[in-house]
C-alpha cells in the first residue's frame, strides 16, 4: 500500500493561495481515488475534496466549492490541493488520504484507510 507525505501548508492571509502537495510512495497510486480532509481545532475531520483514479472526476465540500481544486498527476506519485481566495475559517490541518479502488463517492473518514501526518493551513484576518 501507499504511504502518504503532505506538504505546503503555511500562514498566509485572507485572500491568498496555497497549493499542497501530497506525496505518495509505493505501488499502484493510480489505484487509488484521493481527498483532501481538514481539522480544525475543537472539531471533527471535515470533507474538503475527493478526486477520481483516473483524474476525470471531482467532488467539493460545498465550503470549498469554487475556491479550492484538487487534481493529481500519477506518473509523480502526487494529488494537490490548490487553495484561492483563503478565508480565516480555512484554518486547519489538511490531511491528504487514498481509498484503493475507491471513487468520488468517497467523501467520509470511514472510507479512506492511509493517511498522512497532515500539514497546517493558518489563515489571518
Amino acid at each position: 500500500q501507499v504511504q502518504l507525505v503532505e506538504s505546503g501548508g503555511g500562514l498566509v492571509q485572507a485572500g491568498d493561495s496555497l497549493r499542497l502537495s501530497c506525496a505518495a510512495s509505493g505501488r499502484a497510486f493510480s489505484a487509488y481515488a484521493m481527498a483532501w480532509f481538514r481539522q480544525a481545532p475543537g472539531k471533527e475531520r471535515e470533507f474538503v475534496a475527493v478526486i477520481s483514479r483516473s483524474d476525470i472526476m471531482a467532488y467539493y465540500a460545498d465550503s470549498v466549492k469554487g475556491r479550492f481544486t484538487i487534481s493529481r498527476d500519477n506518473a509523480k506519485n502526487t494529488v494537490y490541493l490548490q487553495m484561492d481566495s483563503l478565508k480565516p475559517e480555512d484554518t486547519a490541518v489538511y490531511y491528504c488520504a487514498a481509498a484503493l479502488y475507491g471513487s468520488t463517492s468517497s467523501r467520509d473518514t470511514k472510507s479512506f484507510n492511509i493517511w498522512g501526518q497532515g500539514t497546517q493551513v493558518t489563515v489571518s484576518s
